[in-house]
């Protein structure tokens, strides 16, 4: 099972598997880095480009778009240093961007979760079994270990996870 995300690219919708939106915006941004600094015209030229390659390989609109065919969208358009040479290294750029992706947040899922998603949301962010977390908590509310109180008190300051909304349009 993979994650997607909703993006707009030209000022069209897509959704796109998780792999395949990274890999679509690391693309975008060592293009972004080649071109000069505020050339957005040129930008939008591109990803305008770039919808329309992929509306040519998708069958529906509902179709989710994946790795193979950003891949083949990314090769039909070219290598980014035919758009020049780099303003910033690319590697420090997906260094910032790796680094930005590492950190991790508690939060309460919007989905997987059977009550309020406390369980869930740990388990998740410790990279157990969710059932484990419900099973250990269930047994020390039993018992007498943990307050049932707690577990709303919980409910109440671990955040609900964002809703993810992506535009690859605003830079």
């Amino acid at each position: 099972m993979k994650e997607t995300v909703n993006v707009n690219i030209g000022s069209v919708a897509f959704t796109l598997d998780d792999d395949a939106y990274r890999a679509l915006k690391r693309y975008l941004k060592r293009i972004e880095n080649r071109l000069p600094e505020g050339d957005k015209e040129t930008m939008e030229d591109i990803e305008r480009r770039v919808a329309e390659l992929l509306n040519e390989q998708r069958y529906t609109p509902q179709r989710v778009v994946t790795l193979t065919e950003v891949e083949a969208t990314m090769q039909q358009i070219g290598d980014p240093d035919t758009f020049g040479a780099a303003r910033v290294a690319d590697s420090e750029t997906e260094e910032n961007a790796s680094t930005a992706q590492t950190v991790r947040r508690l939060y309460r899922p919007r989905l997987r979760r059977s009550i309020a998603g406390v369980c869930s949301g740990i388990a998740e962010y410790f990279d157990l079994d969710p059932t484990l977390i419900r099973l250990i908590t269930f047994m020390l509310i039993l018992f007498g270990g943990l307050s049932i109180w707690i577990y709303i008190i919980l409910w109440i300051v671990i955040p609900e996870e964002p809703v993810p909304t992506i535009n690859l349009n605003n830079k």
